[in-house]
């Protein structure tokens, strides 16, 4: 369950949680008219601090570029209205979800001037998306029997609500049959993502991930990746990878803002290399968090303290 905090942002104002709530025949609960953020804020020795807020909005505001969504708030309005819900909610570390969609008003499949554009913002406590063991002890995942979106169907460069309808249906698929999460396809039968992260495949100490044009999400956490790797001599390609890759991988793991850095131990009952988390992976979450947490230097400028309010006497 999610855990309530006092205040959400709307439209430019804070608003009790509990007054949070849209009309059943809003646009979106028809059509998933939707484009949403996942951020994380952790806790740092000087205070919470946000993790890459600035590519996130902007990704927010490219979401509701493709789907003509013209989002009225820039990529600054959003982050300080994101520092200061943080602030207000008086959380050390959260999750914060931006959500912006088609409301009330007309219910015709093409979007009117009649059709009004919502734009919230949420955060609460949240915890290790696939289990805090899963971070060292890795999961157990499938290949899905449900393709990830084909090209000109559903834009895949969006982080839409409508595309998540797939998504649940991997994760759901996965769960009913005893994995944690489910591995799709793209349409060409090549490695793509996770319900909701991006999937990396380490061989002979060299990282290997399906680029973008492999209808995948063009994941924050999974660009953080690849550069740690390139900061640490570990080359990273991205290319296509042929679903038997992930049988004799020697490492696999996902990346994703809730899934942060995972790894995988074995896909469809094969061990991946030991069955257990690898050097690489290992090393590539030492340094992540390292870093998140305000342990280590942070020479690309990804964390923001989130500054408390001046008080006077």
């Amino acid at each position: 369950m999610i855990k309530a905090t006092e205040k959400i942002w709307h439209n430019g104002k804070f608003i009790a949680w509990n007054d949070a709530k849209i009309h059943v025949l809003a646009h979106v609960t028809s059509y998933g008219s939707s484009v949403f953020e996942g951020i994380r804020c952790y806790a740092t020795a000087s205070g919470p601090a946000i993790f890459r807020g600035t590519e996130h909005m902007r990704r927010l505001l490219d979401s509701g570029r493709i789907y003509r969504m013209t989002i009225p708030y820039s990529v600054n309005e959003l982050v300080a209205a994101m520092h200061e819900l943080v602030r207000v909610n008086k959380l050390e570390s959260c999750y914060v979800r931006p959500l912006v969609f088609r409301g009330y008003g007309d219910l015709g499949v093409l979007p009117t001037k009649d059709t009004p554009l919502e734009t919230y913002m949420a955060c609460w406590e949240w915890g290790k998306y696939l289990g805090a063991e899963a971070m060292e002890e890795g999961v157990d995942v499938c290949v899905s029997s449900w393709t990830r979106l084909a090209p000109n169907t559903l834009p895949t460069l969006s982080k839409a609500g409508a595309n998540y309808m797939n998504s649940q249906l991997i994760r759901m698929e996965a769960a009913a049959n005893g994995y944690s999460e489910g591995i799709a396809l793209d349409a060409s039968g090549y490695v793509c993502e996770g319900s909701g992260e991006n999937v990396f495949v380490v061989r002979d100490g060299k990282i290997l991930t399906p680029p973008i044009g492999s209808s995948v999400l063009p994941g924050i956490t999974r660009d953080t990746v690849i550069q740690l790797a390139k900061d640490m001599g570990i080359t990273v390609t991205e290319t296509l990878i042929p679903r038997e890759m992930l049988y004799i991988a020697d490492e696999v793991f996902f990346s994703g803002t809730a899934a942060e850095i995972s790894p995988i131990r074995s896909v469809d009952r094969i061990p991946v290399g030991a069955g257990k988390r690898g050097p690489i992976t290992e090393k590539l979450q030492r340094e992540f968090f390292a870093l998140v947490e305000g342990k280590s230097p942070d020479p690309h400028g990804w964390l923001a303290p989130v500054a408390q309010p001046v008080t006077t006497r």
